[in-house]
């Protein structure tokens, strides 16, 4: 005996079984944070390590050229997001693109003034963690004297992992500076963290090359 389903029935199992088809090749299509994070790590560290922009009179050029391809991986708009947290909404679209340009400077100074001491270092992929749009990749820095963990922190956009927070030796830069700059914000509002960022970046150009300071964010008077 033929057994016969209803026209609406057919349809509904033919919709379920596209729908986790896509499912699966969504799945199976979904891009692994190590993969697209390692060429751009191998990108950062050719060029701290390229003959013809060594010395310090080649600084500006070798951080021009780190920074353009950091804008490749780093989401520095998530990362302005995080560390301004609930102030974030209450600037307008041109407010919240001045404070993301301002703080993409001043993370220049952070993020290139670490790994320039360490580009001579052998950078290993220790493995990932990924739960849904989120992913973390552990790497570590590596010589014969020493051993760096640095893990990367990321979100998933369209087809592309987006680092938002590294962590060195434990140590959240993104959440470093969240804290400084809420508690500014608490004190004397949102115009004097963006006076106290400016003042600290013009003193992070003036001393390029010197003991890095940035975690010294806070006015010392207002300490």
């Amino acid at each position: 005996m033929i057994r016969r389903y209803p026209f609406t029935s057919v349809i509904v199992l033919l919709l379920s079984a596209w729908l986790s088809a896509g499912m699966s090749t969504a799945v199976l299509a979904a891009p692994d944070p190590t993969e697209q994070l390692r060429p751009f790590v191998d990108k950062i560290l050719g060029i701290l390590t390229e003959e013809t922009l060594q010395g310090e009179e080649n600084r500006g050029k070798r951080r021009v050229k780190v920074m353009d391809v950091a804008h490749e991986r780093f989401d520095f708009e998530e990362m302005s997001k995080r560390v301004l947290g609930s102030q974030w909404r209450q600037l307008s679209n041109s407010e919240q693109g001045q404070f993301v340009d301002l703080f993409t400077k001043l993370l220049e100074h952070a993020y290139i003034g670490k790994i320039e001491n360490y580009s001579k270092q052998k950078v290993v992929f220790k493995g990932q963690r990924i739960k849904g749009d989120r992913a973390q990749v552990e790497t570590e820095l590596v010589d014969k004297e020493m051993v760096l963990p640095v893990s990367y922190i990321m979100i998933l956009k369209g087809s592309e992992w987006m680092a938002y927070d590294i962590v060195v030796e434990g140590v959240s830069l993104i959440r470093n500076y969240m804290e400084q700059f809420r508690e500014i914000i608490r004190k004397d509002g949102y115009a004097s963290l963006v006076k106290q960022i400016e003042d600290k970046v013009h003193e992070l150009e003036a001393n390029a090359g010197k003991p890095d300071t940035t975690d010294l964010l806070i006015d010392k008077k207002r300490s």
